[in-house]
């Protein structure tokens, strides 16, 4: 048996997701991870790429199994909110180009009907849309192809209009007619710009920008008659006995057509006079211009139909919109996104819980590390991704940053830490000891020391701020006693999205900008 998902399906499920991202049930995150890859340790490699000391590095695979889930989250540095603001429907980037030849939109390209000039059995992997220098978007409606000139012809006027209507560009003579649906927000351009992909506009049914409202309501055929905008010329036939303007039978009503017959009696032209509404598909009435008795070399015309109601009025099912970009950025805003630290992994957390609770967190950012404050240090900081140790209690932790003016050190837990020298659930000498996950820092448990040279004493600090050179510093987590937990429960929540990338290191004068491509 013989099945398949629709690209209308995928366009369903992109749908769905933006929904869900702007539905306050859930709370979807953008976090960073594991500082030190080249490490020796689970889920790390030895030559991954931006170590130190590596060269022709390599970013391995993540690995997409309930095992490596978990390590992810133990790994996960911080995170940030996405809102409604920072994601969008995104489709592949076609720049208008100059002398460049573009499939012109059809409904019935397949595996027996290629788009001509991309060779594509689906319209959406087809260029039948280009997006201009000042980011106005259009959809090809013709190209001046025919049976007879399958590829059509070079564009060479750059569409820049916005009518309703279909119009030609420039100066027009190419053959083509371009559609206007929308241009690109300058706020969209500066948080989703891409060289290999269009930004669409959010709520294109519901917005009520005059812009959009204008082609949604234009293209809304029920309302307007105007649905059809072409009848390709499939084969001109011949002896037909007039040119004439005759009815688009089929589903729909009102669709007509005049049909320009030469002397020859083949069809050379066709013009939509009226689009009419309601058509899946539909036939040309060639009956009053058709020759007497057989017809021995029957035309071909075929009423292209526009998605939904016509061109324009669903701009996601037009452009096939199944995929989604999700923009976030990273800065020194927050004391919950050090400066100081490494990652090499980017991901997505739908509803992880509070520490201590089982309710969803929903602030606009976490951090998802343990912090140690110390009252004293020697002049040596310790190294971001090293292993601490503290020396009577035996707990441990890998460095994800240091601040040496507030002396607050914060670290995160994972496997590596407990595994044995292979790595993994192999029996080793001292595992009844240093096996165990739960031993936690404590205030009064000996000092904390790292490879490095670094020491430290753990501080009795409890709060949220503190005071350097007569400044007071929001620390961005509560301490008590000297420590302060993440925010969130790292065993909760779900990773829906990992991409592991070559190690990035942050510093002070820059920020991230990260831009993910969830495809449907």
């Amino acid at each position: 048996m013989s099945a398949l998902v629709t690209d209308q399906f995928r366009i369903l499920n992109a749908t769905n997701f933006i929904e869900s991202v702007s539905n306050d049930s859930d709370s979807y995150y953008v976090w960073v991870g594991l500082t030190n890859p080249n490490a020796s340790g689970f889920g790390r490699n030895a030559n991954w790429d931006g170590g130190t000391g590596v060269t022709n590095g390599v970013v391995p695979n993540p690995t997409d199994n309930l095992d490596y889930l978990t390590q992810y989250e133990d790994t996960l540095l911080f995170g940030k909110k996405v809102t409604s603001s920072n994601i969008r429907r995104v489709i592949k980037r076609v720049d208008w180009a100059r002398g460049k030849k573009y499939d012109m939109y059809r409904h019935d390209y397949s595996i027996t009907n290629l788009s001509p000039i991309a060779k594509r059995a689906r319209l959406y992997d087809s260029e039948y849309y280009v997006i201009n220098s000042d980011y106005k978007v259009y959809i090809c409606i013709q190209n001046g192809s025919s049976g007879i000139n399958t590829t059509g012809n070079q564009s060479l006027y750059e569409p820049t209009h916005t009518d309703l209507e279909p119009s030609v560009a420039g100066l027009g003579g190419d053959g083509y007619l371009w559609k206007y649906l929308f241009t690109v927000s300058p706020s969209d351009i500066v948080k989703f710009d891409s060289t290999e992909y269009i930004t669409l506009p959010n709520n294109w049914s519901t917005s009520t920008d005059s812009q959009i409202v204008s082609v949604r309501e234009n293209g809304d055929s029920t309302v307007n008659d105007n649905q059809i905008k072409t009848v390709y010329i499939d084969n001109p036939g011949s002896n037909y006995q007039t040119s004439a303007e005759v009815d688009i039978l089929g589903n729909g009503t009102g669709g007509r057509v005049y049909v320009e017959v030469n002397t020859n009696g083949e069809i050379i032209n066709t013009t939509v006079t009226s689009g009419g509404k309601g058509y899946t598909y539909g036939i040309v009435d060639l009956g009053p211009l058709q020759p007497s008795g057989n017809i021995a070399n029957p035309a071909k015309l075929i009423p292209i139909i526009p998605p939904s109601r016509g061109h324009g009025y669903d701009l996601y099912k037009e452009l096939g919109a199944d995929r989604v970009m999700i923009y976030s950025r990273f800065d020194d805003s927050s004391r919950d996104f050090p400066t100081n630290t490494k990652f090499c992994q980017i991901g997505i957390l739908k509803n992880p819980t509070k520490f201590i609770s089982t309710e969803t967190f929903t602030d606009a950012q976490f951090s998802g590390l343990y912090a140690i404050n110390f009252s004293t240090v020697n002049d040596t900081p310790p190294t971001i991704g090293e292993k601490i140790t503290q020396s009577n209690t035996g707990a441990v932790g890998y460095v994800a940053s240091y601040d040496s003016d507030t002396k607050v050190l914060k670290y995160f837990r994972d496997r590596s830490l407990y595994y044995g020298p292979t790595f993994d659930q192999t029996d080793y000498v001292g595992v009844s000891t240093e096996g165990n996950a739960n031993v936690d820092f404590t205030n009064g448990g000996g000092n904390v020391t790292a490879p490095s040279g670094f020491v430290g004493q753990i501080s009795s600090f409890s709060g949220i701020t503190t005071t350097v050179n007569n400044s007071i510093i929001n620390l961005g987590v509560t301490f008590k006693d000297g420590f302060a937990n993440p925010e969130i429960n790292k065993k909760t929540g779900d990773i829906i999205y990992i991409d592991n990338r070559p190690l990035v290191s942050r510093n002070i004068r820059q920020k991230e900008d990260i831009k993910i491509i969830l495809e449907f």
